[in-house]
């Protein structure tokens, strides 16, 4: 599936941002024109069921076998958050970015799986308050963001969790030079696998005052991780 993408900038250099469940390419608000005004033309991509993408056969090997079909190889740059993260994962072999950055990725679901399904599924009817009381660091406009990419999120993505998270999707190596970036809190990646992360090679940086999404609790935070990769 060609999936929906939307560029910012016009530098010889390329950064795709592949973004979590129930989010799209405008999650990127932030993070997207500060990479153009570094020199980069950027790709925030829309991955199957969310934003203006297709819907339907929703899965790992899916997720990840869209980014292949839609964004070029050998960019400069790929970053994937939490299902981003996961589908970047699979896709990075075949990619082959110079280098790639993991945002709280979600790797190491596994039974979790079955609970998180029924949770974002309820995510479905929320409003504003919710968004805003589980969110209390974020800007209007992500919230604003948030009410507009759920509403164009298509709930049935999460009936796919357990079986794409029935096995480990963690990284055996970093196939191409790897950063990850934890949240200070409610990671996804435990302690004791980031230490296990270090010791397969890839970078662990941690935003202390982030929650999972990390660009939108801490952007300045979140930013600073990046030294040295954007």
């Amino acid at each position: 599936m060609k999936l929906y993408t939307r560029e910012w900038g016009t530098g010889e250099r390329i950064a795709v941002l592949i973004h979590g469940i129930m989010s799209d390419h405008r999650t990127w608000r932030r993070v997207a024109p500060v990479l153009a005004d570094r020199g980069y033309r950027v790709i925030g991509v829309d991955l199957r069921g969310h934003g203006a993408s297709g819907r339907g056969g929703y899965g790992a090997a899916t997720w990840a076998d869209d980014l292949v079909e839609t964004l070029p190889a050998g960019v400069e740059l790929a970053v994937g958050h939490s299902l981003g993260g996961m589908a970047l994962a699979l896709a990075v072999e075949r990619l082959a970015p110079e280098r790639a950055v993991y945002c709280d990725p979600a790797w190491e679901l596994g039974k979790r799986a079955v609970t998180a399904a029924a949770a974002f599924g309820d995510f479905k009817l929320v409003d504003r308050t919710v968004i805003r009381g589980f969110n209390p660091r974020w800007e209007e406009a992500d919230v604003d963001v948030e009410l507009a990419t759920i509403a164009d999120w298509d709930a049935a993505t999460v009936q796919a969790f357990p079986d794409a998270f029935a096995v480990s999707r963690t990284p055996v190596r970093p196939v191409v030079p790897s950063l990850v970036v934890l949240a200070g809190a409610n990671s996804l990646v435990p302690p004791e696998q980031a230490d296990e992360l270090v010791r397969r090679g890839f970078m662990v940086r941690r935003v202390p005052k982030a929650g999972h999404t990390l660009y939108r609790d801490d952007f300045e935070g979140f930013m600073t991780a990046l030294d040295g990769w954007v």
